[in-house]
C-alpha cells in the first residue's frame, strides 16, 4: 500500500482523479500481480487507481483466479466485453473527471478510442508518461536484497554451464543450456534473450546466438539475466576456451580498467554522463575510443532496462537505491567484442557492486 499511497499524492497533486496503468511493470510494482502480458495488444488486465478508495484490477476470465491470489487489497473486475466497456459504466460511477493514462504504453488506435469515449462521458483524458518510472528508479531495501538474490543466482547458472563450455558447442546450444538451467534452478523466466557471441560475432553488441560452433582461444561474450522474485539481474562475461592471444588480453584488461574507472566515481550527485565519461576516457586514451559505441550502462529493477542511463547525454544525477550495470565494451569489426558487465547500487559515498563472480578477471 506505501507505493499506491505515494502515487496517490502524485495524483492529487496533479489534479488527477484516477490513473490508468497499462505498463506490466509498473502493474506489478503497485498490486503485486505476476502475470504475464503475451504482448502490448493481448494484456493480462490493467489497474484502475482512483485518488481514493479501492484501487481496481481489471481483466478477463483467464486470470481472475490469478489476479484474486495476488492483488490483494484490490477489487478484481472482469470485462467480457472488452477493458473500454466496462471502463464506460464505471468511471461515472466512481465520479471521475480526470483520468490520466499511460501515454508511452498504450496502442493510438486504443488511446484515440480512450480520448473520445472519455469526451462523450465529460471526461478529460490525460496522457502522463514516467510518473511509475520515476518511483521505481531509486530501490527500497527490499527490492535491493531480491535484486542482490537475481544477480547471485545468475553468477551460479553461469558457473554451471562455463564448467561445461568445450570447443565445437555452437552459440545457440550455449545460450538453450543457460535459459534451460536458469528455470532449473529458480528463475521465473531469463529476463532477455540470452546473447552467447564466439569470435568476430562479438563484434556486434546484441549479437543473436546461430550455428557457429566456438572455437578454441577466441573470445566468447556471454550477455545473461533472469528474473527471481519480479526483479532482473543483467550479467555479461567474456571467456576464452584455452589460452588467450595476448591481443585478447591486452583488450580484456583494457576493457576491466575502464570498467574500475567508473566504478570508482559513481556515487549519488554524479551525473551518468560523468559516470560513462570515466570509462569512455580510458577507452579513448588508449585510442580504441569510437570502438566502444553503447552508453556505459542503465537501470534494472522489475525491467531488465529502466532509467537512469548512464551515456554521454544524461545530465541527470545519480541518486541512492539506485541499481545500475557497468558495461564497457570494445568491438572490433572482423575480430569480436570485449564487454564486461557488473551491477551496483549506488550509494551516498559509492556505490556497492552486487556481483561476487570473478570468473571474468581469468584473463
Amino acid at each position: 500500500m506505501e507505493n499506491l499511497n505515494r502515487l496517490r499524492k502524485i495524483l492529487k497533486n496533479r489534479k488527477i482523479d484516477a490513473l490508468l496503468v497499462t505498463q506490466p511493470e509498473n502493474r506489478r510494482y503497485l498490486s503485486r500481480y505476476t502475470a504475464i502480458d503475451a504482448s502490448i495488444t493481448e494484456t493480462s488486465g490493467v489497474l484502475l487507481i482512483p485518488c481514493r478508495g479501492t484501487p481496481f484490477l481489471l481483466t478477463d476470465s483467464r486470470f481472475e483466479l490469478h489476479a484474486g491470489l495476488e492483488a490483494k487489497g484490490f477489487e478484481i473486475m472482469l470485462y467480457p466485453k472488452g477493458l473500454l466497456p466496462l471502463l464506460w459504466k464505471l468511471l461515472p460511477k466512481l465520479g471521475i473527471k480526470r483520468l490520466g493514462f499511460e501515454s508511452h504504453y498504450i496502442l493510438y488506435t486504443t488511446a484515440e478510442k480512450l480520448i473520445n469515449g472519455t469526451n462523450k462521458l465529460g471526461i478529460e483524458a490525460v496522457p502522463v508518461e514516467g510518473i511509475i518510472e520515476n518511483m521505481r528508479v531509486s530501490k527500497q531495501r527490499d527490492e535491493i536484497e531480491k535484486i542482490e538474490k537475481s544477480v547471485l543466482l545468475n553468477e551460479a547458472v553461469f558457473q554451471k554451464v562455463y564448467a561445461d563450455l568445450r570447443e565445437g558447442q555452437t552459440e545457440k546450444e550455449v545460450a538453450i543450456r543457460i535459459e534451460n538451467t536458469m528455470l532449473a534452478m529458480g528463475a521465473e523466466r531469463p529476463s532477455f534473450a540470452t546473447i552467447i557471441a564466439g569470435g568476430p560475432n562479438g563484434a556486434a553488441p546484441h549479437a543473436v546466438p546461430g550455428t557457429r560452433p566456438l572455437q578454441r582461444g577466441e573470445p566468447i561474450v556471454i550477455d545473461m539475466g533472469l528474473v527471481l522474485d519480479g526483479y532482473c539481474s543483467d550479467m555479461t562475461r567474456t571467456v576464452v576456451i584455452g589460452t588467450p592471444d595476448e591481443k585478447t588480453v591486452a583488450l580484456f584488461r583494457l576493457v576491466r580498467q575502464a570498467q574500475l574507472a567508473a566504478i570508482g566515481v559513481i556515487k549519488a550527485g554524479v551525473t551518468g554522463k560523468e559516470a560513462d565519461k570515466a570509462a569512455r576516457d580510458v577507452i579513448t586514451r588508449a585510442g580504441l575510443g569510437e570502438k566502444f559505441g553503447h552508453g556505459l550502462g542503465h537501470g534494472v529493477g522489475l525491467a531488465v532496462h529502466e532509467a537512469p542511463s548512464l551515456n554521454r547525454r544524461n545530465n541527470k544525477k545519480l541518486q541512492r537505491g539506485m541499481v545500475v550495470t557497468i558495461e564497457p565494451g570494445v568491438y572490433l569489426s572482423g575480430w569480436g567484442g570485449i564487454r564486461l558487465e557488473n551491477m551496483v547500487v549506488v550509494e551516498e559515498e559509492g556505490c556497492r557492486i552486487l556481483n561476487r563472480d570473478t570468473t571474468f578477471l581469468d584473463l
